[in-house]
């Protein structure tokens, strides 16, 4: 009788470090989300469902994920960090008067026909409306740049506001995968 009542106790201290286990990985180090919608396409779909980590600061070009709204969060792309003097012209991205080449774009540029993808733009002219990235402050974008609702309508995202940084993929199984900017 007493050796029963040690195994469950054992089974229910198990469960219960489980369950912290998991708490603490889940609050602090990786988490899941569903892409919601079309901004990202081509290179996410709507209900992919990918791994967030939260551990590290986001670099350009990276995919991050981020509180749009106290019970919506927003999956885009760094674009601009702070101090960067960020420009659009003529489909072309400058970074502090640099022309960067966005290949994660290159497919999705061919399929459009009617037009630029991107307008052209300065940070100025968008909710920004100053020269730079301000401090603490991400410029961020949707690959579906007809699209999508990024910073250059709803302004810089606040460094507080990130949950992390996205890279894999892990269903629909078919489509799993690791992007690479």
């Amino acid at each position: 009788m007493a050796k029963n009542r040690n195994e469950v106790l054992e089974w229910i201290k198990a469960l219960f470090i489980a369950i912290v286990l998991a708490f603490i990985i889940r609050a602090f180090f990786f988490t899941p989300i569903v892409v919601d919608g079309a901004s990202m396409e081509p290179t996410l779909q709507d209900q992919d469902r990918m791994i967030v980590t939260k551990i590290g600061e986001p670099k350009r070009f990276d995919i991050i994920v981020f509180h749009a709204s106290e019970d919506k969060d927003y999956i885009k792309r760094v674009i601009g960090l702070p101090g960067d003097r960020i420009e659009y012209k003529d489909d072309i991205l400058y970074i502090n008067g640099k022309p960067y080449d966005e290949t994660y774009l290159d497919e999705y540029k061919q399929e459009v026909t009617d037009g630029p993808l991107t307008n052209s733009f300065t940070l100025r002219e968008t909710p920004v409306g100053r020269d730079v990235v301000p401090e603490g402050h991400l410029f961020v974008m949707g690959d579906n740049r007809r699209y999508s609702k990024d910073s250059r309508h709803i302004g810089a995202v606040p460094m507080e506001k990130v949950v992390g940084t996205t890279k894999i993929v892990y269903y629909p199984i078919e489509k799993i995968k690791v992007i690479d900017n």
